[in-house]
């Protein structure tokens, strides 16, 4: 028998190694879950190779994660002959219909995972090989097993009959425990089938061994000082890229930036979509101050946000800011650290402003956490940030149409926001003037060197954007627009 210390549990136990920072990997390239996969084949590699074992009597199984693991592992390698999932999965829209409570971690629903496949064809790979899929009925975590049978286990029978193997494939619900468990009950049934299907004389009655539990001392192997982390190796792969500077040449400067568009099209996934119905909710004017509350219904379905004001006095053609805030809206109409709000300063100016709520931001954002969403979309290949700048641009356009403005800038506080600004500003270069950035980053390093986490700013988490750009690279694409960036954050790396 061999039980592996998975990624972040016993002595891989650290902080950088929290499987959320599995995007951390993404970021650079790297889809975060290759890191559990292989790290769970090198264990199988070890059994397959030892001269103990039979390799024709190979099995695998495990709980929540481990039994994710199990899905995982048995279905993609045929070395496993028998597999025993415990409460470990349930199909991707089993998961957003109970959102928050079922998504799981990172690994779980890895970028691009859901792109034409879900965990029912993990399932259906299995066949003909003997599998037992075990769920509690009143599991107080996740995947309770009258909402996961109809999704994993009832659509798979028929792969099974085509191999005339029906019997192979079995469904188990627990009950005698109301929990996230592997408990007696379940242990018995995963014994009978591992029994049955390795033709072993052996009892599957539980045999006490309570004499022989090692402690934790006794059975810890010890990691190098050096050992990665997930999010240590993320830093070293980042610290290797080294991207050619835009050439100064201007007719290879058009072309490089040619290139570097289409690439970061690619990279955010970018779906264009236009203003299908501006709603106009609200409006105030009085004290010499105009304004209107708008939300937007986007092609897609989707929406976002925003009130436009001006003073009374401020011609229609002004200059226009888009005013975009990570924290929404409201916060970009509030004093903070005794700076004028944005709102209030570009107004002052004389020009007209639009502040913006955008997918994931503010009034526009879910009900559910927005990492959970960011999640799922990413699994289905999907990008929170290309989207949010197709509707950044979006807006831009509709704005241009229905005041002319002179010119369009873009003033961002938060890194989110910065990101998503200059995204946009590098897919159409001449479509803002300016992009003004407050409280961001100098470097996409920044995320790794804090750390950001998943749940702060999931949408930057995007799989290759710094392996291809970082924000310099950003705002090179995006000339003629001027950037300025007064954010002035330096910061050593935390614990590798």
């Amino acid at each position: 028998m061999l039980n592996p210390d998975w990624v972040g549990m016993g002595e891989l136990n650290q902080k950088p190694n929290e499987h959320w920072f599995a995007s951390q990997l993404d970021l650079v390239g790297l889809n975060g879950v290759g890191i559990f996969y292989l790290a769970m084949r090198r264990g199988l590699d070890y059994l397959a190779q030892n001269p103990n074992v039979d390799t024709r009597r190979i099995g695998v199984t495990g709980l929540s994660g481990g039994g994710w693991q199990t899905i995982l592992l048995s279905s993609l390698d045929p070395r496993v002959e028998v597999s025993v999932p415990v409460a470990g999965f349930v199909s991707a829209q089993g998961r957003i219909e109970r959102l928050p409570g079922e998504p799981g971690d990172l690994e779980q629903n890895p970028t691009d995972f859901l792109v034409g496949q879900d965990y029912s064809t993990l399932v259906a790979l299995r066949a003909p090989r003997p599998t037992l899929l075990i769920y509690n009925a009143e599991d107080d975590c996740c995947f309770r097993a009258p909402l996961a049978k109809p999704y994993v286990f009832d659509p798979i029978v028929p792969f099974f009959q085509l191999y005339g193997k029906e019997e192979a494939l079995q469904f188990y619900q627990s009950t005698s425990i109301s929990a996230h468990n592997y408990g007696l009950e379940d242990r018995l049934q995963a014994y009978a089938f591992f029994v049955k299907h390795f033709h072993l004389t052996a009892a599957s009655t539980e045999i006490p061994v309570g004499e022989d539990v090692k402690t934790y001392s006794e059975l810890s192997g010890g990691i190098p000082e050096d050992n990665l982390t997930i999010l240590g190796l993320a830093r070293k792969m980042a610290g290797q890229f080294q991207r050619p500077p835009a050439p100064p040449n201007q007719a290879e400067r058009a072309a490089w930036s040619s290139s570097q568009r289409a690439t970061l099209r690619d990279v955010v996934r970018l779906h264009p979509v236009t203003v299908a119905h501006a709603f106009l909710l609200a409006n105030t004017h009085h004290n010499q101050v105009e304004s209107v509350s708008y939300r937007w219904e986007m092609s897609n379905g989707l929406g976002a946000t925003g009130a436009w004001l001006k003073e009374t006095a401020t011609a229609n053609a002004a200059p226009l800011t888009l005013v975009l805030n990570d924290g929404g809206k409201k916060a970009a109409a509030t004093q903070l650290w005794g700076r004028v709000p944005e709102v209030a300063l570009r107004m002052e100016r004389g020009e007209q402003v639009l502040a913006v709520d955008l997918l994931f931001t503010g009034d526009a954002a879910p009900s559910e956490p927005n990492y959970l969403i960011a999640e799922m979309l990413a699994a289905e290949g999907e990008r929170p940030l290309g989207m949010a700048a197709a509707q950044l641009v979006s807006l831009a356009h509709w704005a241009q149409s229905r005041w002319a403005p002179s010119r369009i800038r873009l003033e961002t506080t938060g890194i989110r926001t910065q990101v998503v600004a200059l995204v946009a500003a590098a897919l159409e270069p001449r479509l803002f003037s300016e992009v003004a950035i407050h409280d961001g980053m100098h470097s996409l390093s920044y995320l790794q060197a804090k750390p950001v986490t998943y749940q702060q700013a999931s949408d930057l988490f995007c799989l290759d954007l710094y392996k291809d750009f970082d924000l310099d690279t950003l705002a090179a694409a995006a000339e003629p627009t001027t950037v300025i960036n007064d954010s002035y954050v330096e910061l050593k790396p935390e614990g590798q």
